[in-house]
Protein backbone atom coordinates (compact mmCIF):
# COMPACT_ATOMS: atom_id res chain seq x y z
CA UNK A 1 0.00 0.00 0.00
CA UNK A 2 2.72 2.28 0.76
CA UNK A 3 4.37 1.74 -2.69
CA UNK A 4 0.87 2.27 -4.13
CA UNK A 5 0.91 5.77 -2.62
CA UNK A 6 4.59 6.93 -3.80
CA UNK A 7 3.52 6.33 -7.36
CA UNK A 8 0.13 7.73 -7.36
CA UNK A 9 1.34 11.50 -7.44
CA UNK A 10 4.24 10.67 -10.54
CA UNK A 11 0.61 9.06 -12.27
CA UNK A 12 -1.51 12.51 -11.44
CA UNK A 13 1.12 14.07 -12.63
CA UNK A 14 1.94 12.00 -15.90
CA UNK A 15 -2.18 12.40 -16.83
CA UNK A 16 -2.34 16.40 -16.28
CA UNK A 17 0.56 17.01 -18.49
CA UNK A 18 -1.07 15.31 -21.14
CA UNK A 19 -4.14 16.55 -20.93
CA UNK A 20 -1.70 20.00 -20.95
CA UNK A 21 -0.53 19.00 -24.15
CA UNK A 22 -3.55 17.57 -25.75
CA UNK A 23 -5.04 21.07 -25.02
CA UNK A 24 -2.13 22.87 -26.51
CA UNK A 25 -2.29 20.72 -29.97
CA UNK A 26 -6.07 21.20 -29.80
CA UNK A 27 -5.33 24.96 -30.12
CA UNK A 28 -3.25 25.42 -32.18
CA UNK A 29 -5.31 22.98 -34.85
CA UNK A 30 -8.68 24.97 -34.19
CA UNK A 31 -6.89 28.35 -34.15
CA UNK A 32 -3.24 28.12 -35.69
CA UNK A 33 -0.38 29.90 -34.38
CA UNK A 34 -2.26 33.23 -33.27
CA UNK A 35 -4.23 30.91 -30.77
CA UNK A 36 -0.82 30.40 -28.61
CA UNK A 37 1.64 32.53 -26.77
CA UNK A 38 5.46 31.97 -27.61
CA UNK A 39 6.20 29.66 -24.13
CA UNK A 40 3.63 27.68 -25.56
CA UNK A 41 4.81 26.78 -29.02
CA UNK A 42 8.03 26.41 -27.28
CA UNK A 43 6.48 23.88 -24.97
CA UNK A 44 5.01 22.05 -28.24
CA UNK A 45 8.28 21.63 -29.88
CA UNK A 46 10.06 20.81 -26.42
CA UNK A 47 7.21 17.84 -26.67
CA UNK A 48 9.29 15.86 -29.20
CA UNK A 49 12.25 15.73 -27.36
CA UNK A 50 11.29 15.67 -23.67
CA UNK A 51 7.98 13.64 -23.85
CA UNK A 52 7.89 12.45 -20.13
CA UNK A 53 8.64 15.84 -18.79
CA UNK A 54 6.85 18.91 -17.87
CA UNK A 55 8.75 21.51 -19.69
CA UNK A 56 6.66 24.40 -18.99
CA UNK A 57 8.95 25.75 -16.96
CA UNK A 58 11.80 24.86 -19.32
CA UNK A 59 10.24 27.24 -21.77
CA UNK A 60 9.79 30.21 -20.06
CA UNK A 61 13.27 29.77 -19.19
CA UNK A 62 14.75 29.77 -22.37
CA UNK A 63 12.63 32.57 -23.94
CA UNK A 64 14.17 34.40 -20.41
CA UNK A 65 17.78 33.82 -21.83
CA UNK A 66 17.02 34.78 -25.53
CA UNK A 67 14.36 37.26 -25.87
CA UNK A 68 12.04 35.28 -28.34
CA UNK A 69 11.37 32.28 -29.97
CA UNK A 70 13.80 33.08 -32.82
CA UNK A 71 16.57 33.74 -30.23
CA UNK A 72 15.77 30.27 -29.02
CA UNK A 73 15.72 28.58 -32.11
CA UNK A 74 18.60 30.05 -33.31
CA UNK A 75 20.73 30.11 -30.45
CA UNK A 76 24.08 28.73 -30.52
CA UNK A 77 24.43 25.33 -29.26
CA UNK A 78 26.78 25.94 -26.74
CA UNK A 79 24.75 28.85 -25.12
CA UNK A 80 21.75 26.13 -25.40
CA UNK A 81 23.58 23.79 -23.33
CA UNK A 82 24.22 25.63 -20.37
CA UNK A 83 21.06 25.39 -19.91
CA UNK A 84 19.77 22.85 -17.40
CA UNK A 85 17.59 19.96 -19.32
CA UNK A 86 18.88 20.86 -22.87
CA UNK A 87 20.61 18.20 -24.91
CA UNK A 88 21.31 16.56 -27.91
CA UNK A 89 17.53 15.90 -28.45
CA UNK A 90 16.16 19.48 -27.91
CA UNK A 91 18.78 21.32 -29.99
CA UNK A 92 18.21 18.72 -32.53
CA UNK A 93 14.58 19.62 -32.66
CA UNK A 94 15.61 23.30 -32.67
CA UNK A 95 17.83 22.80 -35.59
CA UNK A 96 15.24 20.76 -37.50
CA UNK A 97 12.53 24.04 -37.04
CA UNK A 98 14.95 26.63 -37.94
CA UNK A 99 15.89 24.16 -41.31
CA UNK A 100 12.14 23.95 -42.19
CA UNK A 101 11.11 27.83 -41.63
CA UNK A 102 14.31 28.58 -44.01
CA UNK A 103 13.52 25.99 -46.61
CA UNK A 104 9.90 27.18 -46.78
CA UNK A 105 11.14 31.11 -46.96
CA UNK A 106 13.24 30.06 -49.24
CA UNK A 107 10.64 28.42 -51.39
CA UNK A 108 8.10 31.13 -51.34
CA UNK A 109 10.65 33.74 -53.02
CA UNK A 110 12.51 32.11 -55.33
CA UNK A 111 11.89 31.97 -59.20
CA UNK A 112 9.21 34.73 -58.22
CA UNK A 113 9.04 38.05 -58.70
CA UNK A 114 11.18 40.12 -55.73
CA UNK A 115 9.40 43.51 -55.57
CA UNK A 116 5.94 41.78 -55.82
CA UNK A 117 6.50 39.25 -53.11
CA UNK A 118 8.44 41.97 -50.69
CA UNK A 119 6.96 41.19 -47.56
CA UNK A 120 7.65 37.60 -47.63
CA UNK A 121 10.98 38.06 -49.24
CA UNK A 122 12.10 40.68 -45.71
CA UNK A 123 10.49 37.56 -43.56
CA UNK A 124 13.35 35.09 -45.19
CA UNK A 125 16.08 37.33 -45.45
CA UNK A 126 14.93 38.10 -41.01
CA UNK A 127 14.71 34.22 -40.65
CA UNK A 128 18.36 33.92 -42.12
CA UNK A 129 20.12 36.79 -40.85
CA UNK A 130 18.21 38.50 -37.94
CA UNK A 131 19.23 36.42 -34.88
CA UNK A 132 23.19 35.92 -36.22
CA UNK A 133 26.04 36.98 -33.87
CA UNK A 134 27.87 37.96 -36.94
CA UNK A 135 27.46 40.25 -39.99
CA UNK A 136 26.70 38.24 -43.15
CA UNK A 137 26.49 40.16 -46.58
CA UNK A 138 24.34 38.04 -48.22
CA UNK A 139 23.08 38.98 -52.30
CA UNK A 140 19.70 38.45 -54.19
CA UNK A 141 20.39 37.66 -57.85
CA UNK A 142 17.73 38.44 -60.12
CA UNK A 143 16.74 37.85 -63.91
CA UNK A 144 15.31 40.18 -66.24
CA UNK A 145 12.19 39.32 -64.89
CA UNK A 146 12.89 40.41 -61.60
CA UNK A 147 12.44 36.45 -60.34
CA UNK A 148 15.02 35.60 -57.79
CA UNK A 149 17.83 33.03 -59.38
CA UNK A 150 19.96 32.71 -56.62
CA UNK A 151 20.60 34.36 -52.86
CA UNK A 152 24.57 33.99 -52.02
CA UNK A 153 26.99 34.81 -49.22
CA UNK A 154 29.52 37.33 -50.12
CA UNK A 155 30.88 38.53 -46.86
CA UNK A 156 30.84 37.14 -43.28
CA UNK A 157 32.67 38.97 -40.60
CA UNK A 158 32.75 40.21 -36.96
CA UNK A 159 30.13 41.74 -34.85
CA UNK A 160 29.89 45.20 -36.64
CA UNK A 161 32.03 44.55 -40.37
CA UNK A 162 31.76 42.22 -42.84
CA UNK A 163 34.24 42.48 -45.94
CA UNK A 164 32.43 43.38 -49.27
CA UNK A 165 33.72 43.37 -52.06
CA UNK A 166 31.84 44.86 -55.29
CA UNK A 167 33.76 43.35 -58.35
CA UNK A 168 33.35 39.97 -56.73
CA UNK A 169 29.58 40.94 -56.37
CA UNK A 170 29.44 42.15 -60.09
CA UNK A 171 31.67 39.19 -61.55
CA UNK A 172 29.18 36.42 -59.63
CA UNK A 173 26.02 38.62 -61.40
CA UNK A 174 27.98 38.25 -64.76
CA UNK A 175 28.52 34.39 -64.04
CA UNK A 176 24.64 33.55 -63.71
CA UNK A 177 23.48 36.03 -66.01
CA UNK A 178 21.47 38.53 -63.71
CA UNK A 179 19.98 41.82 -64.34
CA UNK A 180 19.56 43.26 -61.08
CA UNK A 181 20.39 42.64 -57.60
CA UNK A 182 19.06 43.19 -53.43
CA UNK A 183 20.99 43.74 -51.28
CA UNK A 184 21.51 42.18 -47.69
CA UNK A 185 23.06 42.02 -44.43
CA UNK A 186 22.72 42.29 -40.87
CA UNK A 187 23.63 44.25 -37.78
CA UNK A 188 23.78 42.05 -34.86
CA UNK A 189 23.48 44.68 -32.29
CA UNK A 190 20.31 45.38 -33.00
CA UNK A 191 20.22 48.92 -34.59
CA UNK A 192 19.85 48.82 -38.46
CA UNK A 193 20.81 52.17 -39.28
CA UNK A 194 22.53 52.17 -42.11
CA UNK A 195 26.36 53.46 -41.20
CA UNK A 196 28.97 55.03 -43.32
CA UNK A 197 30.65 52.04 -44.49
CA UNK A 198 27.39 50.90 -45.75
CA UNK A 199 26.61 54.03 -47.56
CA UNK A 200 29.76 54.32 -49.02
CA UNK A 201 29.93 50.10 -50.00
CA UNK A 202 26.50 50.77 -51.20
CA UNK A 203 26.89 52.96 -53.40
CA UNK A 204 30.62 52.17 -55.31
CA UNK A 205 28.82 48.82 -55.94
CA UNK A 206 25.77 50.65 -57.30
CA UNK A 207 28.30 52.43 -59.49
CA UNK A 208 30.38 49.85 -60.90
CA UNK A 209 26.63 47.71 -61.47
CA UNK A 210 25.48 50.73 -63.61
CA UNK A 211 28.66 50.14 -65.95
CA UNK A 212 27.30 46.41 -67.18
CA UNK A 213 23.53 47.58 -67.16
CA UNK A 214 23.21 45.66 -63.60
CA UNK A 215 20.67 47.27 -61.69
CA UNK A 216 20.51 47.83 -57.37
CA UNK A 217 16.86 47.54 -56.67
CA UNK A 218 17.28 47.94 -53.04
CA UNK A 219 19.83 47.71 -49.71
CA UNK A 220 17.91 45.84 -46.88
CA UNK A 221 19.85 46.18 -43.07
CA UNK A 222 18.05 43.75 -40.81
CA UNK A 223 18.15 44.31 -37.26
CA UNK A 224 16.98 42.16 -34.56
CA UNK A 225 13.35 43.77 -34.55
CA UNK A 226 13.25 45.36 -38.23
CA UNK A 227 14.58 46.57 -41.12
CA UNK A 228 16.08 49.26 -43.20
CA UNK A 229 15.85 49.95 -46.81
CA UNK A 230 18.24 51.78 -48.63
CA UNK A 231 15.85 52.32 -51.71
CA UNK A 232 12.51 53.76 -48.76
CA UNK A 233 15.90 56.43 -47.38
CA UNK A 234 16.45 57.75 -50.66
CA UNK A 235 20.42 56.16 -50.13
CA UNK A 236 20.44 54.41 -53.68
CA UNK A 237 22.73 57.06 -55.50
CA UNK A 238 25.06 56.44 -57.98
CA UNK A 239 28.66 57.69 -56.96
CA UNK A 240 32.14 57.87 -59.62
CA UNK A 241 33.52 54.54 -58.83
CA UNK A 242 36.75 54.22 -56.91
CA UNK A 243 38.14 50.96 -56.60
Amino acid sequence: MGQEKQKQPRKIQDTTRIGHRKRLRERLRRGGHMALHDYELLELILFRALPRRDVKPLARDLLDRFGDLSGVLSAADARLLEVTGIGQEVITEFRLIEAVALNFGRSCIMHKPALANRNQMINYCRTKIAEKNREEFHVLFLDKKNHIIADELMGSGTVDHAPVYPREVIKRALELNASALILVHNHPSGDPTPSKADIDMTNKLYALASQFNIVVHDHLIIGRVDEVSFKNLGLLEPQAPNF
